[in-house]
C-alpha cells in the first residue's frame, strides 16, 4: 500500500477505487481492522492528543478527508491522489456490501436517525443488509452496563462492518478500544455521514465540496458549533504546516 508521511500522521495515497479494493481485502482478511479519515480538525487534534495519535498509528487504512489536506500535500510536494471523505466512502462501502453480501451495523447518531439512514441506503443499494442500529445514551462510555449491552448487540449481530457515528475523536477512540472484543472485520468512524444519509442534515452541493468549500456550507447549517471550530483549526494548522515544511 502506498503509505506516505504527511504532517503529523501518514496517509494511504490511494484513489477511491483503490480504497474500496483495500476495504474489500480487509473485510475478507477478517483481522479486526479499522479505517480513519483525517481532516484538518483531526490533524490539529493529533498534535496534542496522544491517545488519538495512538489510534492513528495503529490504523489499517488512513485516507485524506478534505480538500485542504490535498492543497497542503501539494505545498509539501507530497501530492495526495484524491480526497476520500467519509461521507463519500461510506456509501461506496454500502455499494460494495450489496454486491458482496457483507453486513453492516450502525452504532451512534441520534435516536432513530441510523434506522432512517439504513432505510434510505437500502433504496439506493438494493441488497445491502443492515444487521442492527443502536443509539447509545449520553455518557455511555462510562457506564459499564451500557457498554455490556452494546457489546452483546454487536457480537450477536456479527456484522462484517461496524459504522460508528459518535463524533470525532470519540468515534475513532471507541473503535480502537473495543476492536478486539467486538470481533468485527472492519470498523470505520463516519461522523455526520449518517445524518446526511438520513436527511436530517443537508450536505453541501457537490461543486462546493469539490471546490473545497464544504466547510462554508456546513457553517451555515450549524454556525454556533462549527464557526468557532473551523476558525480554531485554520489558526492552528499554520504552525503545524511550518513544522513539517522543508
Amino acid at each position: 500500500m502506498a503509505r506516505i508521511d504527511f504532517l503529523n500522521t501518514q496517509i494511504d495515497n490511494l484513489t477511491m477505487n483503490e480504497v474500496i479494493q483495500a476495504v474489500d481485502q480487509l473485510i475478507q482478511n477478517k483481522k479486526k481492522s479499522y479505517v480513519v479519515t483525517p481532516n484538518l480538525d483531526h490533524i490539529v487534534i493529533l498534535e496534542k492528543d496522544n491517545e488519538f495519535a495512538e489510534v492513528y498509528q495503529n490504523a489499517d487504512l488512513i485516507v485524506a478527508d478534505g480538500k485542504p489536506l490535498i492543497w497542503i500535500s501539494r505545498l509539501l510536494k507530497k501530492p495526495i491522489k484524491e480526497k476520500i471523505s467519509g461521507s463519500d466512502l461510506f456509501p461506496k462501502i454500502c455499494e460494495l456490501s450489496a454486491k458482496k453480501g457483507y453486513t453492516i451495523f450502525i452504532m451512534g447518531a441520534a435516536d432513530g436517525v441510523a434506522g432512517k439512514a439504513a432505510e434510505n441506503i437500502k433504496k439506493k443499494y438494493p441488497g445491502v443488509r443492515f444487521v442492527g442500529t443502536y443509539s447509545p445514551p449520553i455518557g455511555f462510555e462510562k457506564n459499564i452496563n451500557e457498554l455490556s449491552v452494546m457489546k452483546k448487540m454487536v457480537l450477536e449481530a456479527k456484522p462484517d462492518i461496524l459504522a460508528v457515528s459518535l463524533g470525532s475523536p470519540k468515534g475513532e477512540k471507541f473503535i480502537y478500544h473495543h476492536l478486539e472484543e467486538y470481533n468485527v472485520p472492519l470498523s470505520i468512524s463516519i461522523g455526520a455521514t449518517i445524518d446526511f444519509e438520513a436527511g436530517t442534515v443537508k450536505r453541501a452541493p457537490k461543486w462546493m465540496s469539490e471546490a473545497g468549500l464544504e466547510w462554508l456550507f456546513r457553517i451555515t447549517q450549524d454556525p454556533k458549533r462549527l464557526a468557532k471550530r473551523y476558525w480554531k483549526d485554520a489558526k492552528s494548522i499554520v504552525p503545524i504546516i511550518k513544522k513539517y515544511y522543508k
